[in-house]
């Protein structure tokens, strides 16, 4: 439906793969309003579309693609677009966020959102060219890697999987470009509708209301990321993995299956190192000035080199002070199409059941000479790699350990290991997706990593929780990288921790509960303001012409938050779900010292009643009737 927002497309098309029907889906400036886009846009027309039961492998699942209404404008970090399903491996809401180039091109074919229903008897790639949609055989495209498939398309913005999507390991990703929508098994959605394959073309100029206004606040944004510490010195420098060091030093870097929140040889996989060995030059999205990406060179081949989780899940993890293998590992993952975080969280389990004598996989800590033969194995389902490719939670279904089985809701954690930073626990147990860091809400940032304040109390963690989900909710929605938003942390105070001022402030965090959650809980209408170091609002308002503040835009992420949360609950996910593996929440890292485990229960006991839901996890009807939810 037309729109008379900017930063919109103002059409969402929908393709039924069964039939090959291409239509609207009925989208009005009032659901902007509510939704925004992105991951919120796509939790509706899930919320509105999906039935109880619809399994994620079958052509019942709806696998929408949706973009923000500050991409294509030109927003720092803003080249993002979202892909949301039922997940294969979680059996709930899953959204992943991908930096790649399809986004803006379907933009420009004059689309804000595509709504993939159905399957196609054969495989079939789709091309978009502005009003036409041309539905391709892709027998010649199934059966290769992600780049190959890419070079084949051509240059117009697309969307890939590879052999692990074909063959529907159940995390395997969506690629666009060098860039992953990875977590959480989107890959195998399109490989159960036989889908290789999605480009978009078009001329479409995204119109916004405010043009000067805009340019003024985006200049002003880059040079604010471009003086912060860590958005404009260690990303760039470094990438995600200048903060390996910093997890080793605050014990929160995953280490043996998560035993340990440590790794003697961490320095030898260090973002640092990276940097000092093996960078041939820094990249990163469109759009973006930080350009964390890492361009590396290894067995004369110029690729991506890995992220921090990469690092983690494929080095300490798996005891493996190798980097060079696991720029390999990497760069055959992405090849592959598969989620390097659940591969390596579940290679790791699997080499915890084999010392514990409960599954002979093959798979020994600190032995990694087979793991490129296991890696492919996983991706076309052979062998051991058929129960491999299940992930975590289901291998511990099979073969016992639960315990030590690390996920959250069925997905696979991040690195950053919690009992060293609880903050970190609750959210990774109460993200709508599963173990996610970001979905969390990132505290390890607040636990460590940026600010300073004390990880092992469970004091303020669910109102500060809350807070940052909700906003980075909504920021994801906006169509926005959530990198940007470690300039909402001032940069000083991360610079000089050992200021009294510094001191103070990381003293006081854990008492702020109250203060924070009066901004949680305060109406819109009471929060009429903007924040010089959170430009989102101001941008959004100039490009979209909505009237937009901090009160507006953080309900906004608090409505998406919810709607997930209640389309969960359709597909049968409890409070109970809302936990730990006993590892992490039972054990303590650290010997005698109660504090360093996750009190899972009493945290996530607060944060339902920050969140306004009721002691089974259900968002109460006063809360549903406020954020407008049916």
């Amino acid at each position: 439906m037309a729109t008379k927002l900017g930063g919109y497309a103002g059409k969402v098309m929908t393709i039924d793969l069964s039939t090959r029907e291409v239509g609207e889906y009925p989208w009005t400036d009032g659901d902007r309003a509510l939704y925004l886009g992105g991951k919120i846009m796509a939790a509706k027309i899930l919320y509105d579309t999906i039935q109880p039961g619809t399994d994620g492998l079958s052509p019942e699942n709806c696998l929408v693609v949706s973009t923000g209404p500050l991409s294509a404008t030109g927003a720092p970090s803003s080249s993002r677009f979202n892909v949301s399903a039922i997940s294969p491996l979680t059996n709930i809401c899953a959204s992943s966020n991908c930096g790649g180039n399809f986004g803006l091109s379907l933009k420009r074919a004059g689309y804000d959102a595509l709504v993939i229903t159905g399957k196609s008897e054969t495989p079939v790639w789709i091309e978009i060219k502005g009003d036409e949609v041309i539905f391709h055989d892709a027998s010649d495209l199934w059966g290769k890697l992600t780049g190959e498939t890419q070079e084949l398309l051509g240059k117009e913005g697309k969307i890939v999987i590879g052999p692990a999507g074909e063959h529907m390991v159940r995390y395997a990703c969506i690629f666009s470009g060098d860039r992953t929508a990875g977590r959480a098994g989107l890959g195998a959605v399109m490989g159960s509708k036989n889908l290789k394959a999605v480009t978009a073309s078009g001329n479409v100029k995204i119109e916004v209301s405010n043009r000067e206004k805009m340019k003024k606040i985006y200049g002003s944004w880059i040079k604010m990321l471009q003086g912060h510490p860590l958005t404009g010195e260690a990303l760039p420098k470094y990438g995600t993995g200048f903060l390996l060091r910093l997890m080793q030093k605050g014990r929160i870097l995953a280490t043996r299956n998560y035993k340990r929140g440590q790794f003697d040889d961490f320095d030898m996989l260090s973002g640092q190192t990276l940097a000092e060995k093996h960078l041939v030059k820094n990249i990163g999205c469109t759009t973006c000035p930080i350009k964390c990406g890492r361009l590396v060179e290894f067995d004369g081949k110029k690729v991506k080199g890995p992220e921090l989780e990469t690092l983690g899940l494929l080095g300490p993890n798996l005891e493996n002070n190798d980097l060079m293998k696991i720029l390999r590992w990497n760069y055959l993952m992405d090849e592959l199409g598969m989620d390097t975080i659940s591969a390596g969280g579940t290679i790791g389990f699997a080499m915890e059941l084999q010392e514990k004598g409960m599954w002979d996989s093959g798979l020994h800590f600190g032995q990694t000479e087979n793991l490129d033969q296991v890696i492919e194995d996983i991706a076309y389902r052979r062998g051991n790699g058929d129960l491999l490719a299940e992930g975590t939670r289901r291998l511990a279904d099979k073969f016992g350990g639960k315990d030590f089985a690390i996920n959250a809701k069925g997905l696979e954690l991040a690195a950053y290991e919690p009992r060293g930073a609880v903050g970190q626990g609750l959210g990774y147990a109460t993200a709508n997706r599963g173990g996610c860091h970001l979905n969390a809400g990132y505290l390890a940032l607040m636990e460590g990593l940026g600010f300073h304040m004390n990880p092992l109390t469970p004091r303020s963690k669910a109102a500060l929780t809350v807070l940052n989900q909700n906003l980075m909710e909504a920021i994801s929605a906006a169509g926005c990288c959530l990198f940007p938003l470690f300039s909402f942390y001032p940069g000083w105070l991360i610079s000089h921790q050992d200021n009294p001022i510094a001191k103070l402030v990381n003293a006081i965090l854990p008492y702020s509960g109250w203060s924070v959650n009066l901004l949680n809980w305060l109406p819109a209408r009471f929060v009429p303001i903007h924040l010089p170091l959170f430009p989102y609002t101001k941008a959004l308002g100039a490009v979209t012409g909505m009237k937009m503040t901090v009160g507006i835009l953080k309900e906004i992420g608090e409505r998406g938050y919810n709607l997930e949360r209640l389309l969960n609950i359709r597909m049968g996910l409890t409070g109970a779900d809302d936990t730990l593996p006993a590892r992490l929440s039972e054990e303590n890292q650290v010997e005698n010292d109660p504090r360093t485990h996750v009190p899972i229960r009493k945290m996530v006991a607060a944060y339902y009643r920050v969140r306004g839901w009721d002691a089974a996890g259900v968002p109460s009807e006063k809360k549903r009737k406020a954020l407008g939810l049916k």
